[in-house]
């Protein structure tokens, strides 16, 4: 049977089955794992102590070849077949490429600490990543080193004691009517259909800017298949879903006869999408240059962004008394529970109506 030497240097033993394994005259094995934590097997020792002598020589030599993070991650990856809901591929490449490695990367493996990992926290929230996001990555960070010290790369847990950052979902600002109504006065024509269909079809920033002509399955029946990814700048699968999975959502006659009057001025292109740019697609940076000229034409309104006219999709539906699990199946939403937390003072059947609701049989009643 294997004895156990201390955490990260491995075991030695030996297989010969024989009653007496101590004193026999087979070889000892060893068992350890590699820098990256690969398991390994050697064999050949002829006394404990040779074996122990080599596993403290590879556990040494470990600790001066450690990897770095970006290495470690690297290695990682390919072997994460299976995504959570926060951690979508595209999403892990961005949060490893973009601040793991750029904060991280270069840094031994063996050397990363919870100290490390509190600075790392620091820095982003410094540099004004959202809270959020933060949270995302972090979790991405933790797999990455928890899955180093599983396997034995790392001696010590070096998330061990770290708080996750804390994400507290702000006020749902929503635009009124007349807000809605002088953006799309003001806003160019690709920002304006943008805004058509956040504002009538509920579709998040990414999936407006894939708008197809051919999602327009029936008059009233808009098929939501894709976004256009705000990393790649290349159609992806919608979030919370599977690749080729899709919803559908009510397409209303103005909505619908927004996207006829696009189409009829600008076409689309061979496979359909009406947003394009000089790749192709409606991209990122001349969204933000668009917004960014949008809101400078609009009266200030603290908390409305480009989300808002999204929100005003799910105020729309909602105050015109349409049950919530459909909002929540129209929006794409991991969960009705998503919906109702962001949205519920929205029902009709709402926290301050029945607090006016009651408060007014208790005076009836005194």
């Amino acid at each position: 049977m294997a004895r156990q030497l201390a955490r990260g240097m491995g075991s030695f033993f030996k297989d010969c089955g024989c009653a007496k394994p101590t004193r026999c005259p087979h070889p000892y094995s060893i068992r350890f794992r590699d820098a990256l934590g690969k398991q390994r097997e050697e064999s050949g020792y002829g006394t404990q102590d040779d074996a122990i002598e080599r596993l403290t020589q590879l556990y040494a030599e470990k600790k001066t070849t450690a990897p770095s993070v970006e290495e470690y991650a690297k290695q990682w990856r390919p072997r994460q077949r299976r995504m959570t809901d926060y951690s979508t591929g595209e999403h892990v490449d961005s949060s490893i490429n973009v601040h793991i490695v750029p904060r991280l990367g270069a840094r031994k493996l063996n050397s990363v600490t919870p100290m490390v990992v509190e600075r790392f926290l620091d820095e982003m929230e410094s540099d004004g990543v959202g809270r959020g996001n933060q949270v995302n990555i972090f979790r991405i960070l933790k797999t990455i080193l928890r899955d180093a010290y599983a396997k034995g790369a790392m001696a010590d847990d070096p998330v061990k004691g770290v708080q996750e950052p804390e994400y507290v979902r702000g006020t749902v600002v929503i635009p009124s009517l007349a807000y809605v109504k002088q953006a799309l006065a003001v806003a160019d024509g690709d920002l304006a259909l943008e805004i058509v269909m956040m504002t009538g079809c509920g579709l998040r920033n990414g999936e407006a800017r894939a708008v197809n002509i051919n999602n327009v399955v029936a008059p009233d029946v808009y098929r939501v298949r894709e976004q256009i990814h705000s990393n790649t700048l290349r159609p992806a699968k919608l979030k919370h879903r599977r690749a080729g999975e899709f919803r559908e959502v009510p397409l209303s006659r103005s909505v619908r006869e927004a996207i006829e009057r696009y189409e009829a001025k600008h076409g689309t292109t061979p496979d359909g999408y009406l947003l394009r740019g000089p790749g192709g697609y409606f991209t990122e940076g001349m969204e933000r240059r668009r917004v960014k000229r949008l809101f400078k034409n609009l009266p200030p309104e603290e908390g409305v962004g480009m989300y808002g006219f999204r929100h005003y999709f799910a105020s729309n539906a909602l105050g015109g008394g349409i049950p919530i699990t459909d909002v929540a199946e129209w929006m794409g939403h991991k969960s009705i529970e998503e919906t109702y937390r962001t949205y519920r003072h929205l029902m009709p059947g709402s926290i301050s109506k029945a607090a006016r609701i009651l408060d007014g049989g208790l005076w009836e009643a005194a």
